[in-house]
């Protein structure tokens, strides 16, 4: 009798942790990847009217939007393929649907507006590798 516990119990042990393995990569299949805002400014044409406006929306409207900022640069430097752009942002999202709401969010929407009517720039999303 003891022997048919014991290996009952094996058993059962195998099956949980087979169990396990497979609803843990079903987890991180599920999970969604990050997400990335990239904003890429070749030129500035009014520098003033744009410092304005992205001071008195960020950083605020970034974090309070679950945004981090990865990437803020003034300076960087090419390496091929062109010259690099004046300035350049990378804010990470915990996923995608976290970008496109902070990207619909009034206070970016405002701040967008000036950038385009005073730079010449893009923004554009990617999302990350999965987990």
């Amino acid at each position: 009798m003891e022997r048919r516990y014991v290996i009952a119990v094996g058993m059962a042990l195998l099956a949980g942790c087979a169990l396990g393995a497979g609803m843990t990569g079903q987890l991180q299949a599920q999970s969604k990847p990050a997400a990335y805002a990239i904003i890429d400014i070749s030129e500035t044409l009014d520098a003033e009217a744009y410092i304005k406006a992205v001071s008195a929306a960020e950083p605020n409207a970034t974090e309070s939007a679950g945004g981090r900022f990865i990437i803020r640069t003034n300076s960087p430097v090419g390496l091929d393929g062109g010259s690099a752009p004046n300035r350049l942002v990378v804010i990470a999202f915990e996923n995608a649907d976290k970008a496109k709401a902070w990207y619909n969010s009034q206070a970016i929407r405002d701040l967008n507006s000036v950038r385009m009517k005073t730079t010449k720039s893009r923004a554009f999303m990617v999302e990350g590798l999965p987990k």
